[in-house]
């Protein structure tokens, strides 16, 4: 910079080689990261809508996502480099070349005498009072980290939640069989036991611990135009209480649940009351319990509130939960040899959206977390460069190349530190944030708290690591500077 305003270089043009060098890695980056995000997008994508019915919707990246990439964040990086350019464009060229050379007096020095007096390492004391001399580049280093931690936070508490999600009503682990009774109407054979004889030959094969049966019907709601899927269920529905995040499970006469976008959708609450309407028949029932999840236009009730509707419906779906260590395939052989009008379901898939999540949060960490480190080494590179005249003076003096990386690691690990107890409880409100307005999921407690003592204890120390692994390369680099080589302009 100095030798640039030597030779002539007036201020402004000074300006424009610092923004033309930005910009060059800059769109480089850009176009790089903008290909490499579409490839990747691609197949997460497929994973996420794989069995979801997305009609003629296109499920790709939208063009506008390229145009901020391409060109929306070039003008962000190089709005973000005009401030240190202006400020290159006020600098003198005998203070530029002087840089690093001959040290501002002030900056820190009270605080690194104070730390002097102390009984820490002198390397330690050194080091802890070198962010007081740049605080403005302190900051920076820190909102880094911070942001660094502060996702890695996140990501950690949106595995464990959706883990758990993807986990959820299989009753710790218990295997289930769901058997649906055949429908002549769409080819299948109708069973020759009835709805009730089913039921007990479903409880009587060996391995059965809980059944349920329900029966599934077009009903009209009252005020609302649009119809909705009413599933009314008998026998052991305590195997569905792990559903329900608010209220419980629908057990008695006149009681319902539904799903969050249900209940949104309609502007219903828990405790609300609702009117059904099928076959010219109604029934009042009160909305007792809030889903985790389901369909938009289903709501859950009780055979009792189907005995007012349409007594004569018969079950077609039941659901067995197997015992502890019964064998789920042996059951099933055993259903279908036991009547040849009973066709087993397929078994839940996988949870694609739990996959997807975690997938991307893992990536994100990784992602996010280098980039926080980056930004450390970047802080450092700039500190041992400026100091090399400092550090040449501490070598002739006797300071050891192990010396130099403690002082230098220590630098920022004070930062890190600050930085990862900022960015813990950024990261868990943020999550919080997060689960609390997904919409078509309604997330228990129990499924947001996700995080113990020690694994805090790990986060906050996560912001050490990053801190550490970014001051590394040029701290060893700092370590092998000769005491010629830095001096020898003195």
């Amino acid at each position: 910079m100095g030798v640039l305003k030597a030779l002539g270089f007036t201020p402004n043009q000074v300006l424009a080689v610092y923004l033309a060098m930005i910009s060059v890695p800059t769109a480089a980056g850009c176009v790089v990261g903008t290909l490499t995000g579409d490839a990747l997008s691609q197949p997460i994508l497929r994973d996420a809508f794989s069995g979801i019915e997305t009609g003629n919707a296109s499920m790709g990246v939208g063009l506008w996502v390229y145009a901020v990439c391409l060109l929306g964040v070039p003008a962000l990086v190089l709005l973000a480099a005009l401030v240190p350019a202006l400020r290159a464009h006020r600098l003198s060229a005998a203070r530029a070349i002087s840089a690093g050379n001959a040290p501002r007096a002030g900056r820190g020095l009270r605080i690194q005498r104070a730390l002097g007096g102390t009984r820490l390492p002198r390397a330690v004391s050194l080091g802890l009072s070198q962010p007081f001399a740049r605080p403005g580049r302190t900051v920076m280093t820190l909102a880094a980290i911070v942001l660094g931690v502060t996702v890695v936070t996140l990501t950690t508490g949106l595995t464990g939640t959706m883990v758990a999600f993807g986990k959820h009503g299989q009753n710790n682990g218990s295997a289930w069989v769901n058997v649906e009774a055949g429908r002549p109407g769409l080819g299948q054979k109708a069973p020759r036991l009835s709805d009730r004889q089913v039921e007990a030959r479903l409880r009587s094969l060996p391995g059965a611990d809980l059944v349920t049966a329900r029966a599934i019907s077009k009903v009209r709601l009252s005020g609302y135009a649009q119809a909705a899927a009413a599933n009314f269920h008998r026998g052991d529905t305590r195997m569905y209480d792990s559903e329900v995040v608010k209220g419980h499970w629908p057990h008695g006469p006149g009681e319902a649940a539904a799903a969050p976008t249900f209940l949104k959708q309609r502007g219903l609450a828990v405790g609300d009351e609702i009117t059904l309407y099928l076959n010219g028949r109604q029934a009042r029932v009160t909305v007792v319990g809030e889903l985790i999840e389901g369909h938009a236009d289903a709501v859950e009730s009780t055979w009792e509130t189907l005995a007012e509707l349409a007594p004569d419906l018969p079950a077609i779906l039941y659901t067995v939960e197997l015992a502890d260590g019964a064998d789920a395939e042996a059951y099933a052989r055993a259903v279908t040899a036991s009547d040849p009008g009973l066709y087993l379901m397929p078994g839940a898939s996988p949870n694609t959206t739990a996959t997807t999540v975690i997938s991307v949060s893992t990536a994100f960490t990784v992602l996010l977390t280098v980039v926080a480190a980056l930004g450390v080494f970047n802080t450092v590179l700039l500190n041992t460069r400026e100091r090399r005249r400092d550090l040449g003076m501490l070598k002739s003096i006797g300071m050891t190349p192990r010396q130099v990386v403690m002082m230098t690691v220590t630098s920022v690990a004070a930062s890190g530190a600050a930085g990862g107890l900022l960015g813990v409880p950024l990261g868990i409100a943020t999550h919080r944030l997060l689960v609390d307005h997904v919409g078509q999921v309604a997330f228990p407690e129990s499924m947001k708290d996700v995080w113990h003592a020690p694994q805090l204890v790990l986060l906050v120390l996560a912001g050490v690591a990053i801190a550490v692994l970014g001051a590394l390369p040029p701290a060893r680099s700092a370590a092998r500077l000769t005491i010629a080589k830095v001096l020898h302009n003195e």
